[in-house]
């Protein structure tokens, strides 16, 4: 973050502050709902549904290299440090949506049912 130093004159008397000196104050962060980008949101997508790096290269035609940096950039953006973080929460900002995710089948196929095998 940029911090600009303000100076104010003490003989000026202002209800608040005015165009000058609003522009020297920093800035907050841009919401990421309205930076992070369309083939950023594809790669999203494909993380939250197991994808590695490579997949992600091949299935939209990238190079590893350029969804390496897309990935560090939505980490940076979200704010957070990992692909799972990413995917949580993009989900809740509504960013992806749950049905964007999708369940491969027979998965959790090995979990017994509630009440099943109680001693």
């Amino acid at each position: 973050m940029t911090v600009v130093q303000v100076s104010v004159d003490p003989t000026h008397h202002s209800d608040g502050p005015t165009h000058h000196h609003l522009k020297a104050l920093p800035r907050r962060p841009a919401d990421p709902r309205y930076t992070v980008t369309r083939r950023q949101l594809d790669i999203l997508r494909l993380i939250a549904n197991g994808n590695t790096t490579t997949a992600i290269a091949r299935r939209l035609g990238i190079s590893y290299n350029t969804v390496t940096k897309q990935v560090a950039s939505i980490h940076r953006k979200l704010r957070v440090s990992d692909r799972a973080q990413a995917v949580a929460v993009a989900l809740r900002m509504g960013l992806l949506d749950m049905d964007d995710v999708t369940v491969p089948d027979g998965a959790n196929s090995s979990y017994r049912t509630v009440g099943e095998g109680a001693a």
